[in-house]
């Protein structure tokens, strides 16, 4: 199913969340150095597609590659080092605490590598000044806001100094100036030719950085063109929070896991 130019693929892929179809017969190819925005309204199934592309969630049919491998199969093909991903978080439950420093230390670990490295540290700190948390990188993540954790996932992606970022709902709970910051790492990021899948519900300050919108509805795609004029494309404009369960605050790293 592969293609010789894309790094990241779905084809006719189904996926089934308990009793519910999620995805119906989904078709994606998502070549080097494009900036792809999925958008929809709640419900349509963008973050479903954006977990199921990284081996998060299972396929149910059809199948996904990522850099050529099958992200939920047992092989070691895929280069996580590659990879960065920015989850969603909209809230708290309890936890071993971790510090802002630690939470993007993990990012540096991989399936090969359970050592950040000898220039960890200075690693996290820039990606944390990159978010405008450098000064708070030895606070709990449970004192931050839900923007400011949100901040810290984004700062866990950018330590890998990632060839493909992906970030769900990298704009809940920030403020303009944050938005505005996290426009220009994309920017920098497209500067050097990676490649940023980002889910939204719509462009606002990076539509002049998106080159792809992928609209999905009822779990299908049913738009894929290069962005409209006005920021957003027709039927997408949601600005309720997303329904999935919010994930927890960060924690401790959790070594037996890829994200």
């Amino acid at each position: 199913m592969s293609s010789a130019s894309a790094i990241l693929e779905a084809r006719e892929l189904d996926v089934v969340l308990g009793s519910a179809r999620v995805l119906h017969g989904v078709d994606l190819s998502v070549t080097a150095g494009e900036t792809v925005a999925v958008l929809g309204s709640n419900g349509s199934g963008k973050s479903t597609l954006v977990k199921t592309l990284i081996g998060l969630h299972p396929a149910t049919s059809g199948g996904v590659r990522l850099y050529g491998a099958d992200p939920a199969g047992p092989s070691r093909a895929v280069p996580w080092q590659k990879v960065g991903y920015a989850p969603q978080r909209t809230g708290a439950t309890t936890g071993v605490p971790a510090t802002a420093l630690e939470v993007v230390a993990s990012g540096l670990l991989h399936r090969r590598r359970l050592r950040p490295g000898r220039d960890a540290r200075a690693r996290c700190l820039a990606a944390l000044a990159q978010v405008g948390l450098a000064d708070r990188a030895h606070e709990s993540v449970q004192v931050f806001s839900g923007g400011q954790q949100q901040r810290v996932l984004i700062a866990r992606a950018l330590v890998r100094e990632p060839d493909l970022l992906i970030l769900d709902e990298p704009l809940s709970g920030m403020d303009r100036a944050s938005m505005d910051a996290l426009a220009a790492t994309v920017a920098a990021l497209q500067r050097r030719g990676a490649t940023v899948v980002v889910v939204l519900h719509e462009l606002g300050p990076l539509a002049g950085l998106i080159t792809r919108t992928v609209v999905l509805h009822g779990g299908r795609i049913v738009h894929d063109a290069p962005p409209s004029s006005r920021g957003t494309d027709p039927g997408v404009v949601d600005a309720h929070p997303h329904p999935e369960p919010p994930a927890a605050v960060p924690t401790a790293p959790d070594l037996q896991r890829q994200w």
